[in-house]
């Protein structure tokens, strides 16, 4: 979905707050203090400081660390304990950054942007080490595989999925659609890669043929896609949807019977159109939504039923994550936001 840019207005003064909600909070979660199950300093915390909606957010694969990427062209990493202070922010897009990623050993970031790029970044240097050229819109979504060479796929708004090789700077694969793909990420062999589109499909790429499999078309949306989540396992894959439904489909390779296991119903999109993703936790036992109604839905996905309704936000929550470890979720908002809960 093409972002516009737009001026600014200059801040008088930048701040990066980070504050424990307090005892008349009504916000994300409300855990007593002798009942805390985490390590994070309060059981809600508020991180401030990015000067535009906050469309991703992710915790680093030791926990220790969240990153977040922003409307205001930046990416803003934080300690996700003691006060979490922003310790770095790393710049170098043009446009609004749309979608993060860490790396599974916690060194790089990885992002697109809808200054049409992606771009790989140094957490220890706080610098950008690689940018990718090559799509010809605004790049909406970039996900790393988990095992083999480094590799990485992105989605644009130019209809093309494509296939970065870390090691050599250049696309060695790239998949042509008649709309423009919103989700990506690669299955767990990194054979496959999953695009959701503005057509209402997921299409998969297999990486071995060069070409498309058909027959692994997902269908059953009624609406764009909008994010798309691979299990831990590699044998789930959720889909957001702008038809107002979270899908979770059975994408084993040679499984033969209907794919589509269930629908979530409750996370809203609106006329803002945002591309509001959808995130497993570590155990492939819960996921998060982000919804344009301000809450924060977390679903129950072996029981399919609603967990938590989380409120807080003041604008559309664009992306949910969990902590690897601990019972923590964090989310991004268009309110420019971060809230880090502890789950009860």
């Amino acid at each position: 979905m093409a972002l516009v840019a737009r001026e600014e207005p200059e801040p008088k003064r930048q701040r990066l707050d980070v504050v424990p909600a307090g005892p008349g909070y009504d916000g994300v979660v409300a855990v007593p203090a002798n009942q805390r199950k985490s390590g994070i300093l309060a059981p809600t915390m508020l991180l401030t400081g990015h000067q535009g909606e906050v469309f991703s957010c992710e915790f680093s694969p030791d926990g220790r660390n969240l990153a977040s990427g922003s409307f205001d062209k930046q990416i803003y990493l934080w300690q996700t304990y003691e006060e979490c202070p922003n310790w770095c922010v790393l710049k170098g897009h043009t446009n609004a950054v749309l979608e993060i990623h860490w790396k599974h050993d916690g060194t790089q970031i990885y992002s697109c942007s809808a200054d049409k790029s992606v771009c790989v970044w140094d957490v220890e240097e706080g610098q950008r080490t690689k940018k990718f050229n090559g799509h010809q819109a605004v790049v909406n979504s970039c996900s790393p595989n988990r095992r083999g060479p480094p590799l990485l796929c992105s989605g644009a708004d130019d209809g093309t999925t494509k296939v970065w090789d870390l090691r050599t700077r250049r696309s060695v694969n790239s998949y042509e659609h008649q709309y423009q793909i919103l989700a990506v990420t690669f299955d767990d062999s990194a054979e496959r890669v999953f695009a959701g589109s503005l057509d209402n499909t997921i299409r998969v790429f297999d990486m071995r043929r060069g070409e498309e499999d058909t027959e692994m078309t997902l269908k059953g949306h009624a609406d764009s896609i909008t994010g798309i989540d691979l299990s831990k396992d590699g044998r789930y894959l959720l889909s957001n949807s702008m038809d107002n439904t979270v899908r979770q489909w059975n994408v084993e390779p040679f499984f033969t019977s209907r794919r589509e296991i269930t629908a979530f119903t409750g996370p809203l999109h609106n006329f803002e159109k945002n591309l509001l993703r959808v995130r497993w936790n570590a155990a492939d036992t819960m996921c998060g939504v982000g919804s344009s109604d301000r809450f924060v839905y977390v679903f129950d996905t072996k029981e399919r039923k609603l967990l938590y309704k989380l409120p807080g936000h003041t604008g559309s929550v664009n992306e949910v994550c969990f902590h690897p470890t601990e019972p923590v979720i964090a989310s991004a908002s268009n309110d420019k936001r971060i809230y880090m809960g502890e789950l009860a």
